[in-house]
């Protein structure tokens, strides 16, 4: 697989949405689709690095869905738990840092331990940083980030993405593309910050059927998109009489 489809990394965050739709069209438990959405987990990491993304942030289980039926989240609980046990040696091995990010109090005994034996096992990686959002709330977040600001005036923009995204969290700065599988079109309090330039690409396909094409087919459609951040294209730049507010 090539290295770069156009010669710049990127961050790519993804909502891995439609897990229970998948399970329910089968007539199977919802646990039967998280189970399918982790194999696909498993092919996007392994595709990540060949279609030039070096961060991917992806979010697993929200401070809202804390609301599920316990049965359900005690079963994603423990898939988190055996993926990350699991995938731990072939991460390494691919030179893949795990991070984790969303609070850790709420886990279940045993879960936040291995999380973090798993950040300081593959704390060396280069090729891909993988971020997973577990107990995750945007707003949280920030809010937290404010109540952590030490001095009395005002951060940065650059000093308040350094509180939002501390040391042990390896990624920082903004987010390139976001993908949301399942058809819905909404952010669900997912990286609010970071992704306030981010391009938005969103597909009906149910997280369990989002293969590798997909993602490479996301990543095309992201390069031929062009992002201004706020100014004008090059295209139009040049010519005076379009930026011209008034007449000479």
């Amino acid at each position: 697989m090539q290295s770069n489809l156009h010669g710049r990394a990127i961050h790519v965050a993804i909502i891995m949405d439609g897990n229970g739709r998948w399970a329910r069209a089968r007539g199977l438990p919802r646990c039967a689709g998280h189970r399918a959405g982790a194999a696909a987990v498993r092919s996007a990491v392994e595709a990540a690095p060949g279609l030039g993304i070096t961060a991917l942030t992806l979010f697993a289980f929200s401070s809202d869905n804390w609301r599920r039926p316990k049965e359900e989240i005690e079963g994603l609980m423990l898939l988190l738990g055996r993926y990350v046990r699991a995938e731990l040696p072939e991460l390494v091995a691919r030179g893949i840092r795990l991070t984790v990010i969303g609070r850790r109090d709420r886990l279940p005994d045993g879960l936040g331990e291995a999380l973090t034996a798993a950040e300081t096992a593959s704390a060396g990686g280069t090729r891909l940083d993988l971020r997973i959002a577990i107990d995750y709330s945007s707003r949280a977040a920030i809010a937290d980030a404010v109540a952590r600001w030490p001095f009395h005036h005002a951060p940065s923009s650059a000093a308040f993405g350094r509180l939002l995204a501390p040391p042990r969290v390896g990624v920082q700065g903004d987010v390139d593309l976001l993908i949301r599988s399942g058809g819905e079109k909404r952010l669900s309090d997912f990286l609010l910050w970071e992704l306030a330039y981010a391009e938005l690409y969103f597909v009906n396909t149910l997280w369990p059927d989002f293969g590798i094409e997909d993602l490479r087919a996301a990543i095309a459609d992201f390069h031929r998109r062009e992002r201004r951040f706020g100014g004008l294209s090059p295209a139009c730049g040049g010519d005076r009489r379009e930026l011209a507010c008034f007449p000479d």
